[in-house]
């Protein structure tokens, strides 16, 4: 079965490369070759798009302007000062990049629409400068007499040749996407682009990330640009313009946003269907825009997200590529042993404070957590618990106070950060990639301990070590919390695996602190006490743990120490049975004259 859906994915990956092969020589009229050609460089400029509005989840539209810029720069130098496409090309990519990490400083931090618009501005921008400086770039005639490109002194001709060229440079554009996106970094690409705070709390860098996005598709925008500029003969404001943005942004929706198969679809799709509908005179801009929303409307993500989804998933490599690091010394967390609670606290929240608006969420916070100890955070609903968790974790800065892990203040550090140094945290509303399989899901959070980067995605070999050595060590956690099936989705699993699975991910961040924010919620009564004795096997590690949760039964045979927090302030700390008692605690939870909470 396993070797039929190989064989079956093989033959359809197969076939779409003879397709892309087999066109021109079906279709191979002068007029259609230059099609093929403007199609292949539209799939290079989309493979670029995919970056960063794909991978990163970034609705820039900068995209046309990298593009525009690749052409100008070529028709610049070639035009008047004669320079071959050996300098020509890598310059425009080197100013495209160069535009890029300039767009990048101001605009990257801003999100949604902010971004889009400040992206979409920036193009413009650089689109009314090409218009208005006549002397150097024809305004809006634009620079004509863009010679066919010149290589070591050999001219490379219409047709065949410079169809050759384009789409050689396309298949080195996609294997150069395949390679970074294929292993760890793509996964954690795939993260940042479904969950930001989940990322973070990963120790995911997701500004980097992003910045590192755009550059690429700077790069493929501005090699795009290049050839286009050869293949059309002039380099003007048109490929500036917005509807070259806008066509760059419906090839990669009807393609597929994050698949490299759907840039090509997508760029060959759009540049030939305003041609298939031409016959319809005036009418063809309807039946055009008729045709795209109708792939909208069948396929959301993309044609060749339909194709994947009507495929058989591929069978899991995950055992071979963790067997082949077996043995390796470091490769799985050692257990520490039953260790007793410490007296000296790992964690020191001091006098936190913190407000939204005239609403002060924490009031002269102060607590301590000690390795291997259990400490339960209590109070109604608005009470302060999950800001108190996120301004540890660096989500919120706190207005005032200080945050100390082993002596050393980590205040209004950066959640990434915070999470690399030892700090981890599960989420109140379960916070999995559920198109992610459980073990990739874990396995991500090896992301920073691993050193992955750009440059180790696109050294590393079809065995990527630093991978496997990630996916062994989830493995060994998942079965520690008794997750099996560590291939199947998460998005299917029942609410308690999921909350192993992500109490799981925390553990493989190697962390000496624990936040779980109602760990417990949803579970039924044997869950607890399986989730409450895996718990207390964890913090014998030596592993601070503090619970927030509602569920007192849960609590009182699991937590040492025990807080409440109302309004913000610290009303209450000590002993389970000594909270339970304490009239300002019954107050917090049932108003005045209550009856001691329940202990059972």
């Amino acid at each position: 079965m396993v070797g039929a859906i190989s064989f079956r994915r093989i033959s359809m990956m197969a076939a779409g490369i003879a397709a892309l092969v087999a066109w021109p020589f079906v279709f191979s009229t002068p007029f259609d070759l230059r099609m093929y050609g403007i199609a292949g460089i539209f799939a290079i400029m989309v493979l670029g798009y995919q970056f960063i509005f794909g991978h990163a989840g970034a609705l820039a539209l900068s995209q046309g302007a990298f593009f525009g810029l690749g052409a100008y720069v070529t028709g610049l130098m070639a035009v008047n000062w004669g320079a071959e496409f050996a300098i020509t090309f890598p310059m425009s990519i080197v100013l495209a990049v160069a535009l890029a990490a300039l767009i990048a400083l101001p605009v990257l931090r801003l999100s949604s629409h902010y971004f889009a618009l400040a992206t979409l501005g920036i193009g413009q921008v650089i689109a009314l400068i090409a218009i208005e400086w006549v002397s150097l770039t024809g305004g809006a005639n634009g620079l004509a007499g863009v010679p066919l490109p010149s290589i070591f002194g050999f001219t490379v001709a219409r047709g065949w040749p410079l169809l050759i060229l384009i789409w050689g440079f396309v298949a080195i554009g996609a294997l150069l996407s395949w390679q970074i996106m294929r292993g760890f970094y793509g996964k954690a690409c795939h993260v940042m682009r479904e969950d930001e705070v989940v990322a973070r709390s990963l120790g995911i860098d997701i500004d980097r990330m992003r910045f590192t996005m755009l550059l690429l598709s700077g790069a493929y925008g501005g090699a795009a640009g290049a050839l286009y500029a050869h293949a059309i003969r002039i380099a003007s404001p048109e490929a500036l313009e917005f509807k070259t943005m806008l066509a760059c942004l419906t090839m990669v929706v009807v393609g597929g946003r994050t698949r490299i198969g759907g840039a090509i679809l997508g760029a060959i799709l759009i540049v030939h269907l305003p041609e298939w509908f031409r016959f319809f005179d005036r009418a063809y801009l309807i039946f055009n825009s008729a045709i795209l929303i109708a792939l909208l409307a069948v396929a959301p993500e993309g044609i060749a997200g339909v194709i994947a989804r009507l495929l058989p998933r591929p069978p899991s490599s995950h055992a071979k590529v963790i067997e082949s690091v077996r043995g390796e010394e470091g490769t799985l967390p050692e257990r520490r042993g039953l260790l007793l609670p410490s007296v000296t606290p790992i964690l020191e929240v001091r006098n936190i404070v913190k407000t939204f608006g005239g609403v002060r969420a924490l009031d002269d916070i102060s607590i301590k957590l000690r390795r291997g100890a259990i400490t339960a955070v209590i109070g109604p609903n608005g009470s302060g618990k999950t800001t108190l968790v996120n301004c540890i974790t660096g989500v919120d800065t706190p207005d005032s106070g200080r945050i100390l892990l082993a002596d050393v203040d980590i205040t209004g550090i950066r959640a990434h950060d915070v999470s690399s140094r030892g700090i981890a945290r599960t989420f109140q509303n379960l916070r999995l990639i559920d198109d992610l399989s459980i073990l990739d899901n874990v396995a991500v959070a090896r992301f920073r301990a691993e050193h992955v980067t750009l440059r180790q995605a696109l050294g590393s070999s079809i065995q990527d070590k630093a991978q496997a050595r990630a996916y062994a060590h989830a493995q060994h956690l998942l079965h520690r919390l008794g997750v099996e099936d560590v291939d199947r989705l998460c998005g299917s699993l029942p609410y308690g695996v999921k909350r192993r699975v992500e109490i799981a991910r925390a553990l493989a961040l190697d962390p000496m602190v624990i936040l779980l924010d109602e760990p417990a919620a949803g579970l039924n009564e044997s869950e607890q006490n399986d989730l409450a004795g895996r718990l207390q096997d964890i913090a014998a590690d030596g592993i601070a743990l503090l619970i927030i949760d509602h569920n007192m039964p849960f609590l009182q045979s699991l937590a040492t120490y025990m807080i409440c927090i109302d309004h913000g302030r610290l009303i209450a700390e000590g002993r389970p049975r000594e909270i339970y008692q304490n009239p300002a605690v019954l107050e917090a939870y049932l108003g005045p004259r209550s009856a001691p909470l329940a202990a059972e």
